[in-house]
């Protein structure tokens, strides 16, 4: 059996849509200095920290999962979660929508479910190593809230298939 690497399809998107965000910003607050002729070296290094800040808080995080394993790579940090050893799943609402992943071994990684419905395949070998967990008694809750995104995502699926096919 093969065991590959899946990995985020819309990540580098979803990072030129931060860098793109973060160049329009700093570009903004620029040409507005320089028309109001108040364009100063101490007010460019602000309007460049304010840019990075934003980039920093809007760029994504790589997931990727491989057999028994689930990670979230952000600018700083990396995490890993062994998905054959979950313990829960939770949905955290909130401003925006995260799914925490938890295993037997302390290990936590917070992830955008959408990332699972834009990626079949990463959900796909979530859900195997979830089942597998479940099987294995490990996985005490979280069953709700996986049934949950294997609908959105079959939903999902099915509304590109008929798209693809003309059949809207």
């Amino acid at each position: 059996m093969e065991h590959r690497v899946l990995y985020d399809r819309r990540w580098a998107e979803d990072l030129c849509s931060s860098v793109r965000c973060s160049g329009v910003l700093l570009g903004m607050l620029f040409l507005i200095d320089w028309l109001t002729d108040n364009l100063t070296w101490w007010r460019g290094v602000l309007w460049v920290t304010l840019a990075l800040v934003l980039f920093m808080v809007l760029c994504p995080a790589r997931i990727s999962a491989g057999e028994g394993w689930l990670a979230s790579r952000r600018l700083l940090s990396t995490r890993r979660v062994r998905t054959d050893a979950l313990v829960s799943v939770r949905c955290l609402e909130g401003v925006s929508r995260r799914l925490v992943l938890r295993d037997a071994f302390g290990d936590r990684v917070e992830i955008d479910p959408q990332v699972l419905v834009n990626n079949p395949d990463l959900w796909f070998r979530l859900d195997e190593d979830a089942r597998s967990a479940a099987a294995a008694g490990t996985l005490m809750c979280g069953t709700t809230a996986l049934r949950r995104i294997a609908e959105r995502v079959e939903r999902e699926t099915a509304l590109s298939v008929f798209r693809a096919s003309g059949l809207e």
